[in-house]
C-alpha cells in the first residue's frame, strides 16, 4: 500500500507543480521564443522540467525512511541530481560559460559515484572488469554524457519525457524477468515523476523541460545504470540497450559536427530526430516512433540480455546497427540545406 501511495503522490506532486511553473513563467515572461535553431513554431513557456526534479528528490528521503532505498543510493542520487539541476536551472534563467558547466558535470559524477561506484563491475563476453580507476573513469564520462546528450535530444515536444518513460518501464521489466525486482522502485519513482510532467509536455507542449530537468534525467538515468551494475554487472549492456535511440542518435550526430570542425557547444538542429520532425511535420509522429522502437525493439533485446539468451555485447550491436541507418537516412549531423 505505502509503494502505491509514493508513486501516485509523486505524480500528483510533479503534475500540480509543472501548472504552478507554467503560471510562473507566463506571468515572468520566461518563455521560449522560436528562432533559427528551433523546432518548434509558437512561443512557449519553459523551465518546467523543475517540478521532475523536485518531485523525485523530495521523495528520495521518504523512500529511504520506507526501507525502498539504502542511504548510498538516497545521498548520491540526491546530491548530484541538485548540483546539476541548479546548474541548469541557472542556465535556464541566464547564461553559465560551458567550462563551468562541465566542471560542475564531473563534481556531479564523483559525488555519485563516491557513494554508487565502490562496488561496479563491467562485464565483458563473460569477463569480470574490476579494475577500479577503468570503471570509475568510464562511468565519470558516462555520467557527464548521459546528462549532456539528454540536453541535446530535449529538442521536440514529448520526446525526452517519453524516452525516460519506456526506458524506465521496460528496466523495471526487465528487473522482474531477470530477478532483481528490488531494483524497480527508483525507475518507476522516475517514470512517476516524469509522468506527471508529460501531462503537460505532450505535443503539442503547453511548456518545456529546460536544462534543469533535461540533465537532472539523464544523470539520474546514468545513475540508475550505475546502481544496477553494482547488482548484476550483466545489466549494464540491457541499460544500454534501452537507450539506444538517444544515445546513437547523440553520438552520431556529435562525432559528424566534430568531423566537419562545428563548434559543438552551439545550438544546431540536426540530430536525426529534429530532422524526421521537419520531414514528417509533426512532433507527435516522432515521438510515437521512438515509443514503437523500445518498446517492440529495443525492450525485447534487454529481455533476451537479461535472461541470457544473447551476450551483452552481441545484443547492443544487433540494436544498434539499424539505429545507425536510421540515423543515416535521416540525415544526423549534417549541416541543413536552407530549403
Amino acid at each position: 500500500m505505502m509503494f502505491c501511495v509514493l508513486l501516485l503522490s509523486v505524480f500528483v506532486v510533479s503534475l500540480l507543480l509543472t501548472y504552478v511553473l507554467r503560471r510562473y513563467a507566463l506571468a515572468n515572461s520566461l518563455i521560449d521564443v522560436p528562432n533559427s535553431r528551433s523546432s518548434h513554431t509558437l512561443p512557449t513557456p519553459r523551465g518546467g522540467g523543475v517540478a521532475i526534479v523536485v518531485s523525485f528528490l523530495v521523495m528520495l528521503p521518504v523512500s529511504y525512511y520506507t526501507q525502498l532505498i539504502d542511504f548510498p543510493a538516497m545521498a548520491g542520487l540526491s546530491g548530484a541530481g541538485a548540483l546539476v539541476a541548479i546548474l541548469g536551472f541557472t542556465d535556464d534563467h541566464g547564461h553559465v560559460a560551458a567550462k563551468w558547466r562541465l566542471l560542475g558535470h564531473f563534481l556531479a559524477a564523483g559525488w555519485a559515484l563516491y557513494w554508487l561506484g565502490s562496488e561496479v563491475q563491467i562485464s565483458l563476453l563473460g569477463w569480470l572488469l574490476d579494475w577500479t580507476w577503468f570503471t570509475s573513469l568510464f562511468f565519470s564520462i558516462y555520467l557527464v554524457w548521459m546528462l549532456n546528450l539528454y540536453n541535446f535530444m530535449d529538442g521536440i515536444d514529448g520526446l525526452a519525457s517519453v524516452e525516460a518513460i519506456t526506458v524506465c518501464l521496460s528496466a523495471c521489466l526487465v528487473y522482474w524477468v531477470s530477478g532483481h525486482l528490488e531494483l524497480a522502485w527508483l525507475p518507476l519513482l522516475l517514470a512517476g515523476a516524469v509522468w506527471g510532467f508529460l501531462c503537460w509536455n505532450f505535443p503539442p507542449a503547453r511548456i518545456f523541460m529546460g536544462d534543469a530537468g533535461s540533465g537532472f534525467l539523464g544523470l539520474i538515468i546514468g545513475l540508475l545504470t550505475i546502481i544496477a551494475c553494482a547488482k548484476a554487472p550483466e545489466l549494464l549492456w540491457c541499460w544500454l540497450i534501452l537507450l539506444g535511440v538517444f544515445i546513437v542518435d547523440a553520438t552520431w550526430t556529435l562525432a559528424q559536427r566534430l568531423l566537419r570542425g562545428d563548434k559543438i557547444y552551439e545550438a544546431h538542429r540536426s540530430h536525426a530526430y529534429q530532422y524526421a520532425s521537419r520531414h514528417y511535420g509533426s512532433h507527435k509522429i516522432v515521438v510515437y516512433g521512438v515509443l514503437a522502437i523500445n518498446l517492440l525493439w529495443l525492450a525485447p533485446l534487454a529481455l533476451l540480455t537479461a535472461i541470457g539468451v544473447l551476450p551483452g555485447v552481441v545484443a547492443l550491436l544487433v540494436a544498434y546497427i539499424p539505429l545507425v541507418f536510421i540515423a543515416k537516412k535521416y540525415n544526423a549531423g549534417m549541416l541543413e540545406v536552407p530549403g
